[in-house]
């Protein structure tokens, strides 16, 4: 980790969690995509104990990894994407508190601002559109458009090449889950935060590679200065 010295220059920031207050509705969406698929009993509830410690990661890899076979992933993928499409589109998804104004804050300060997500693009864009935020950040990623998703650091690096960052020290990550924090950490970022609006409780990410425990996305700012 950096000294804590280092002028930061771009916050790669988490989505469902961390910038975006949608109610549970991941892991709703989860449980609608293998009740669909026709899974239950025992397999269910492994399968959702899965999907609450893999928060954070790829989307169609965590049901890759539950079903163990891709048809049935991407079927599975499929049914979660529409269900949580719909929860976006009737308004079930808002801004945490505080995220836009941390957007101006970062921008007034020539701050990049990137968002990253699990989601697949298109779910990722609804979530853009539906809360206006496309004047606010300078980038959205979701694994597809990096490689892999976290617990790796693809999306962390695709956004310090496409936002042409100098030097990894100078980005700060920000998620509320330990794979937000392993993607943070290995992509040699200064300050990798974890937040307490979300999936992940104080424990689980204290256990996980970081410089900060936040309350939220708020306290942000006096660590960027």
């Amino acid at each position: 980790m950096g000294s804590g010295r280092q002028e930061i220059s771009l916050l790669c920031l988490d989505m469902a969690g961390t910038t975006v207050d949608d109610g549970d509705a991941v892991m709703e969406s989860f449980a609608a995509a293998l009740v669909e698929g026709g899974m239950g009993g025992e397999a269910y509830e492994r399968a959702m104990e899965h999907a609450a410690a893999t928060m954070g990661q790829s989307k169609i890899e965590v049901f890759n990894a539950i079903v163990g076979d891709v048809s049935q992933a991407q079927a599975a993928n499929a049914t979660f994407e529409r269900s949580y499409a719909a929860v976006v589109a009737h308004g079930g998804v808002v801004e945490m508190p505080g995220a836009a104004e941390l957007f101006r804050w970062c921008r007034d300060r020539s701050i990049a601002v990137c968002l990253t997500t699990g989601f697949a693009p298109p779910t990722r864009q609804a979530i853009v559109d539906r809360l206006g935020w496309h004047d606010l950040v300078d980038l959205a990623l979701s694994p597809a458009d990096a490689g892999r998703g976290r617990p790796y650091p693809d999306m962390v690096l695709t956004a310090v090449i496409e936002l042409a960052i100098d030097d990894v020290r100078a980005v700060a990550v920000a998620g509320d889950t330990t794979n937000d924090l392993w993607s943070g950490h290995r992509a040699g970022a200064s300050i990798v935060a974890g937040v307490l609006t979300g999936a992940h409780d104080q424990v689980q990410l204290a256990a996980a590679p970081h410089t900060h425990l936040l309350s939220s996305v708020t306290d942000l700012p006096p660590l960027l200065r």
